[in-house]
């Protein structure tokens, strides 16, 4: 029986489709490896920046001097934007870009791969606790410093019905949360006739896993009557990641955004007055060109006005064939200062959100792992928490008060300086 490894870079929606093809191809008699030789290595690929690009290059030449007998295949956003990068590298036998990277299992089993972008479902089942499910996949939106409707093509997304399907599947694993994630889920159904919000509402009624995420969602597709779902519901938790890029309307016009700082301000407003509680994140892009000093304080201070709880921050990295890369650059060392002031910013954001939660009680769901003697789990507002560990405690959710002996704070570097 032939072995098998796999590698992945880049965001969870990769993370779920290489679960998918693990199981897929365990179950066409290929053997998972473990430390031996693998006979076929797939290299699950990230290109989202610069740095992502040479990630995944170097993990293949590694992986190539490691394992020299190997058959190496690459699949995802590398093939999809530098096919001309991997014609170059020595030990690659196939690549299958975005669009058509799952037909490496019927490649790597002797079928013949239909080529051309449909939406395929994943899942993630080697985390015993939550899984990843991907309900949709590409993006339409095309943003002026963004290649990932290139890479990924164009919306397309599951039915509610196989979703149902889906999660039937998953809590015969005994997982207790389901994380749904796409390229941008909030476009989720449009080409069947169906919605995010109705998809919600089926989750809700159907009601077999106890906890419920939305990864990542546009604030102009966070709709008032999701925001509302959410606050009345008792599985989807109180957690939202929505992309911000920045608090200037002119930034985010020459970044192509469909939406303004007034209607992110109104979608973060909406959900801290009905679920004071709840966890918000927001994405920020430091240095975009043509950000002016200005620009930059405008969106610093916007930040500032909002119960935000922290924020994941992004230097601007220059992408071939967008139209942002033929833009004025902002200066490195202004960039980076950018990127520092709103990374010690976030950190003490989110700081403060751990603080504002002391002494209440909340439900946690712990993890597996021992780690140190200790068990981690997650509240339903994404507050990390250290026990000791108890196995009876292991998958389980619990009410447990929060306290400073118990909560595991982020990394505070002293009182914020300011602008």
């Amino acid at each position: 029986m032939k072995t098998f490894a796999i590698h992945t870079l880049g965001c969870k929606l990769n993370f779920s489709e290489s679960s998918n093809m693990a199981r897929l191809l365990s179950d066409a008699g290929f053997v998972r490896s473990s430390n031996e030789t693998p006979d076929i290595l797939i290299v699950n690929s990230c290109a989202v920046t610069a740095t992502a690009v040479k990630k995944s290059r170097a993990l293949v030449t590694r992986l190539h001097r490691q394992f020299p007998d190997a058959e190496i295949i690459v699949i995802g956003c590398l093939p999809a934007l530098h096919p001309e990068i991997l014609q170059q590298w020595e030990g690659v036998s196939a690549v299958f870009d975005s669009a058509n990277k799952t037909q490496a299992v019927d490649y790597i089993t002797g079928k013949t791969p239909v080529k051309g972008a449909r939406f395929v479902s994943a899942y993630s089942s080697g985390d015993r606790t939550r899984s990843f499910l991907k309900i949709q996949d590409g993006c339409d939106y095309h943003c002026s410093y963004c290649t990932v409707a290139k890479a990924r093509g164009e919306s397309r997304s599951d039915t509610i019905a196989h979703v149902l399907t889906q999660i039937e599947n998953i809590a015969r694993l005994d997982m207790k949360e389901v994380i749904l994630t796409g390229v941008n889920v909030g476009d989720f159904g449009k080409e069947h006739g169906e919605t995010l919000f109705m998809l919600l509402q089926s989750i809700e009624k159907q009601n077999i896993i106890p906890r419920i995420r939305l990864s990542s969602i546009e604030p102009n597709l966070l709709t008032n009557p999701i925001i509302d779902l959410f606050a009345e519901s008792s599985i989807l938790m109180p957690h939202f990641h929505i992309p911000l890029q920045s608090g200037c309307n002119r930034v985010l016009s020459l970044m192509r955004r469909r939406y303004s700082r007034e209607l992110f301000k109104e979608k973060v407003l909406k959900i801290k007055s009905l679920m004071p509680h709840a966890c918000v994140a927001a994405d920020v892009i430091a240095g975009f060109p043509q950000e002016s000093n200005e620009d930059f304080n405008e969106t610093f201070l916007f930040i500032k006005s909002l119960p935000i709880s922290y924020l994941h921050v992004f230097s601007y990295s220059r992408r071939e064939n967008t139209p942002a890369a033929d833009m004025p650059p902002v200066p490195y060392p202004v960039k980076y200062d950018r990127t520092q002031l709103l990374l010690q910013y976030s950190k003490m954001l989110h700081a403060t959100f751990y603080r504002e939660h002391i002494d209440e009680t909340r439900p946690v769901l712990f993890e597996s792992e021992n780690t140190r003697g200790l068990l981690q789990g997650f509240t339903d507002n994404y507050l990390r928490v250290n026990i000791p560990y108890d196995e009876k405690r292991v998958n389980c959710i619990s009410n447990m008060k929060l306290s400073r002996e118990i909560l595991v704070f982020p990394e505070e570097d002293g009182q914020f300086p300011g602008l």
